[in-house]
């Protein structure tokens, strides 16, 4: 009967979708800019910036499971992921501020230190919060699994439209507001006002269900940190899905960080990112069947049969990405994105699969800890995919200042638009066709309906 009922209506799916609108302002800019904002505009050095990247990366995902126990042991008049997610908005805004807001009176380590330092805090303590708090809500809001696969399309389709508009826009916005140091510093300031809107529009109108938030607080609040954590890490699905979320969000990094130099220095139009990136529209197609299809055939045969076909895809993209043939790389980026829209649509409901699972073999809840693997991915990840790529230019000489780099670089950039995504892409069609956990969990319930009688 819960997977029956109605418990949300549009509008509240709309607020929680409006979420990943605001949270894009930030990851979008960060994961796509930060890169060229450092070498170009600050002067950095790419190897040194990357490494900064990668560090800070490996703290953020230590902090996740953390904050996921957190969220599993929290209860509040807000519910259990709610209140992380609203307040953590605030520091996050000024962050995002102050990472793009290095002065240039300081030396060199000092500018290295002023970015680490806000990275950090950016992504290690307060977009963790955030972001593991708003993957958590999808299982908190409603009990019915379709209604959770209808949540994760509303939450791509913002994601893309907000990804599309930074993407498009912040170059042209950052120089619109004086270029330079000061243009990209006003440009954050604005973007974070508008991050900020949408988190506590999203946080305060998707109220939690009071029966779920209060008694999985209950059975949580008194299980050890340790304990949940091991009963996430020994569940092969977790580490799967966590595999997944890392490939995928460190293809994305790469299509985002590295895709301002494609355009720029093979292109020669760093707003031809814009233009591509609005193939990402015509995943509304995939969002659209993914409900009918995954109530027929099930998530699992969806999301593989989509990567076969998101991996062709990618093996003609590649081409076209050498020749440097803009009219079939759009075409082919909006096959890739149907393809992909299926997954990502999918997503939240998958993880809440995972969280079943666990749930079913141990009898804890851990939807705090579980989807802190949302947030490992997308912020290790894209930390991996931004980092990646300012080495190997780093590697083949590339100097930010310089209007034309050397063939060797243009190589490089090339191969890390089109060739590392099909290796990534090969991976997680691996990974999706081990992920049968619909199959184990219909396995399980049956054991625990026998042992039960």
């Amino acid at each position: 009967m819960d997977n029956e009922k109605k418990y949300l209506s549009l509008g509240k799916k709309i607020a929680y979708g409006s979420g990943d609108f605001g949270s894009n302002f930030f990851y979008m800019l960060v994961s796509s800019f930060v890169l060229i904002y450092m070498t170009n505009t600050i002067g950095m050095n790419p190897g040194i910036v990357g490494t900064l990247i990668m560090v800070s990366k490996l703290l953020d995902g230590i902090t996740d499971v953390f904050f996921g126990s957190l969220i599993d042991k929290t209860r509040s008049s807000m519910g259990k992921a709610r209140p992380w997610m609203f307040f953590s908005g605030f520091p996050l805004a000024l962050c995002m501020i102050m990472i793009f807001a290095v002065p240039t009176s300081l030396g060199d380590t000092a500018k290295y230190a002023w970015f680490f330092i806000f990275y950090t805090c950016a992504n290690a303590l307060f977009y963790t919060a955030n972001n593991i708090a708003y993957a958590t809500m999808s299982a908190l809001i409603t009990r019915n699994e379709s209604e959770r696969v209808s949540l994760g399309s509303f939450r791509y389709i913002f994601a893309m439209l907000a990804s599309i508009i930074v993407s498009s826009s912040a170059v042209a916005i950052a120089n619109a507001l004086g270029g330079g140091v000061a243009g990209w510093r006003a440009m954050a300031i604005v973007f974070a006002v508008i991050y900020l809107i949408f988190n506590s529009v999203a946080s305060l109108v998707c109220k939690e269900i009071p029966d779920i938030a209060v008694e999985k607080g209950k059975e949580t609040e008194k299980e050890s940190f340790w304990l949940l954590l091991k009963t996430v890490v020994t569940n092969r699905y977790y580490l799967l899905l966590l595999g997944l979320y890392l490939f995928l969000y460190i293809n994305t990094s790469l299509g985002t960080s590295i895709g301002v130099f494609y355009f720029q220095y093979i292109m020669g139009d760093p707003g031809l990112l814009g233009t591509v990136s609005a193939a990402s529209l015509f995943m509304i197609i995939g969002f659209v069947l993914n409900p009918m299809l995954v109530k027929k055939y099930g998530m699992y045969k969806v999301n593989l049969i989509s990567f076969i076909a998101s991996t062709i895809v990618s093996v003609v993209l590649l081409f076209f990405v050498y020749t440097a043939n803009l009219g079939a790389i759009i075409v082919l980026s909006v096959l890739k994105a149907i393809t992909l829209a299926f997954l990502m649509g999918s997503l939240n409901a998958l993880v809440a699969c995972v969280s079943q699972n666990s749930y079913l073999k141990t009898g804890l809840h851990t939807e705090g800890m579980m989807f802190s693997c949302s947030s490992i991915g997308v912020k290790v990840g894209g930390g991996l995919g931004a980092a990646l790529s300012g080495w190997l230019l780093s590697a083949v000489g590339f100097v930010g200042t310089a209007e034309v780099q050397t063939v060797a670089v243009n190589n490089m950039i090339k191969f890390i638009y089109g060739g590392i995504p099909l290796i990534l892409t090969i991976a997680m069609t691996l990974i999706l066709a081990a992920m049968n956990v619909e199959k184990d969990n219909n396995r399980l319930e049956e054991r625990n309906e026998k042992k039960a009688v």
